[in-house]
């Protein structure tokens, strides 16, 4: 790092330079969950498929991923004002095509261009702020801050286009994001001086047949977890090929990093114990995250929230994330308990998907989820960067940037199974429930009758003609029982994920190993991946 010229123009505060810096990450954060912060909406826009709209999100988190060990060689030749210019140019020009597209492919490649300039924003962005980070403890306080930020970006990103999606058409969106960069950017790169962050070094000898095998090896997973349901999994040709695909490109990369004097990522961080136990622990955290996302469904499906609404009640999500972040803090400044840390987060978020359980309901009040969100919430925070913080004291620091490489395809392949997995035990569960429910109506009078004169009846009074009525009837019976099969299928999965939690908790009281583990990240630094 050049130490004659300063990093920022000396008249700026320092509160302004971390602002800035937070300012930018934020906007970058949201561009991450854009596609998905109304899957409906971008759906009817772009004339998607449900599927579609989460495979747009994975191919944006595929490129963050793959492009993150080819970056750093970027950032490292370029001056940082010149890379950060080049990077925010590019990510105007990307959002005002989407603004402007409504094909679907075009969208895709939108997407995964957008995930690799956002992959040199945020590295640009996280190397800044950790460079104002100087006190004893602030790497870990940098860390907390930073992976609760992550935690939150789906109600944050929700709430912040709900009431733009409510009031315009969708693309509007990606205007709004355009506003959100510029202010941000310009006031970054206008206190920065004109230095390198790292030592500068030649641009060449950049290992893309690395890059190029990792990209399409998860734009293969991300493919096959997504469209294998809807595609009847190895009954399709494609998926086949695909599946086939992933396990050759897989065993490449492998022996490529092998055969390589200096590779992109080094497979020996295997060898470090509590690596392999950090990212087992990050596995079951991802699928457990990942089940979240059928709550805001529910308020939205079930109880007939509006999308504002529905997000509205997020923020005691928030403020639950908030507050465990804090506490994991202070055990992390302590050097102790952290066994007890994890554990009390892994058993708060059993709470909730427990009490879920029986809150799940055709009618109920806002306010009977708030206690639950917070908890959820609480529990997350405590738990996601200690597990990621563990991860990183795992390995020497010149091994940090194949732990974060790594790390992020586990986290990338977790997601996407997790997409997954809700995608498949819908069609299951909801499935079977709505048969199991249909023979019922159909061999026993369960009241049908008079059900379906209630409609009738309600519809009538309303001006409706009587044969009119009849036909809307049946229409509303069978949505009700679409929502009772859902909210069986919610409470079967939810049951499912409570268990996982227990199991979890048991595994963390086997292993005294993490307890008996300093966390140590000074001078080490999250990858920009680190979505």
């Amino acid at each position: 790092m050049i130490k004659a010229i300063p990093i920022f123009k000396s008249w700026v505060p320092e509160w302004l330079i971390r602002l800035s810096i937070m300012l930018l990450l934020l906007s970058s954060v949201l561009l991450f969950a854009l596609s998905t912060a109304d899957g409906s909406a971008a759906a009817g826009y772009y004339g998607m498929e449900p599927a579609d709209v989460q495979f747009s999100l994975l191919l944006f988190y595929a490129a963050v991923a793959s492009f993150a060990g080819v970056e750093r060689r970027f950032f490292e030749r370029i001056v940082t004002k010149e890379y950060l210019l080049i990077c925010i140019v590019l990510e105007i020009l990307i959002a005002y095509c989407c603004y402007h597209t409504r094909e679907i492919w075009l969208v895709f490649t939108f997407r995964f261009l957008q995930g690799l300039v956002n992959c040199g924003i945020t590295s640009i962005c996280l190397n800044l702020l950790f460079g104002r980070l100087k006190s004893e403890h602030a790497r870990e306080v940098g860390y907390t801050i930073f992976y609760a930020m992550i935690l939150c970006v789906s109600p944050v990103t929700a709430l912040f286009a709900a009431p733009l999606v409510e009031n315009f058409e969708y693309n509007v969106l990606y205007k709004a994001i355009i506003f959100c960069f510029l202010p941000s950017a310009a006031l970054l790169f206008v206190i920065l001086n004109r230095v390198h962050i790292f030592r500068k070094k030649p641009l060449y000898q950049l290992d893309w047949a690395s890059f190029l095998l990792f990209v399409v090896m998860l734009i293969l997973i991300a493919y096959v977890l997504i469209y294998g349901q809807q595609k009847d999994w190895l009954e399709d040709s494609g998926i086949v090929y695909s599946i086939v695909a992933i396990l050759l490109l897989f065993l490449c990369s492998v022996l490529r990093q092998r055969s390589l004097k200096r590779p992109t990522v080094d497979l020996g961080v295997f060898k470090y114990r509590n690596f392999s136990i950090g990212i087992v622990f990050l596995v079951i955290l991802y699928l457990i995250r990942g089940a979240f996302g059928l709550t805001t469904t529910y308020f939205i499906t079930v109880l007939g929230m509006d999308s504002l609404h529905a997000n509205e009640l997020m923020i005691y999500n928030i403020l639950g994330i908030i507050t465990g972040s804090f506490i994991a803090i202070r055990f992390l400044i302590l050097q102790k308990m952290l066994r007890v840390l994890w554990i009390a987060g892994f058993a708060l978020l059993m709470v909730f998907f427990g009490m879920m359980c029986f809150l799940f309901a055709t009618e109920a009040d806002a306010e009977t989820f708030i206690i639950p969100l917070f908890l959820q919430g609480l529990g997350a925070g405590m738990v996601m960067s200690p597990i990621v913080m563990f991860i990183v004291s795992a390995v020497p620091v010149q091994m940090g940037q194949s732990a974060a490489s790594i790390g992020v395809f586990v986290r990338f392949s977790t997601f996407s199974l997790s997409l997954s997995l809700i995608n498949y035990c819908q069609l299951y569960f909801k499935g079977g429930h709505s048969n199991d429910m249909g023979k019922g109506l159909s061999l026993l009078d369960l009241g049908l009758a008079e059900r379906l004169h209630i409609y009738q009846s309600t519809l009538s009074g309303h001006g409706m003609l009587k044969d009119q009525a009849a036909k809307v009837a049946t229409g509303l019976l069978n949505k009700a029982v679409q929502k009772q099969a859902f909210l069986q299928f919610c409470i079967d999965y939810y049951e499912m994920i409570a268990i996982l939690c227990l199991i979890t908790i048991v595994l963390i009281a086997l292993q005294p190993v993490i307890s008996r583990t300093m966390i140590n990240v000074k001078g080490k630094h999250p990858a920009p991946a680190g979505f």
